[in-house]
């Protein structure tokens, strides 16, 4: 692959991401009172159906710590996940879901689901 295909292969997953994310933001919002990567919070804990320590998250919604931190605190305050200190390790803090949590992730996974059929299907579809 040329460096012109490269770049426009990059510009293209750059364009599908802005899409998805502006989509997720608007739908989550309005719907369910959740951004994208608030949800994502939210859909791994459940995924791994146990509490997560914060450095797993980082790694898995792909956000800094501090970054990670802000969505945490967001979701605390609403009441949708609590924090919790390793009793093994003082160091590590866990992020709990909550039973509200878990019902506005219930909630909201049809729609972010919807989203991504709406905006990744006929993306791979085309291919």
């Amino acid at each position: 692959m040329d460096d012109d295909s490269l770049v426009e292969t990059w510009h293209q997953v750059l364009a599908m991401h802005a899409r998805t994310m502006c989509a997720l933001e608007r739908e989550l919002g309005e719907k369910h009172d959740l951004g994208p990567s608030e949800f994502e919070v939210l859909d791994r804990i459940v995924h791994h159906d146990t509490n997560l320590r914060v450095q797993s998250l980082c790694d898995e919604v792909h956000l800094s710590q501090s970054a990670l931190s802000r969505v945490v605190a967001r979701l605390e305050k609403a009441g949708l996940v609590t924090r919790g200190v390793c009793s093994s390790d003082r160091r590590g803090v866990f992020v709990c879901i909550t039973d509200e949590g878990r019902a506005r992730h219930a909630a909201a996974l049809p729609t972010q689901r919807a989203v991504l059929a709406s905006v990744l299907a006929p993306a791979t579809t085309s291919s």
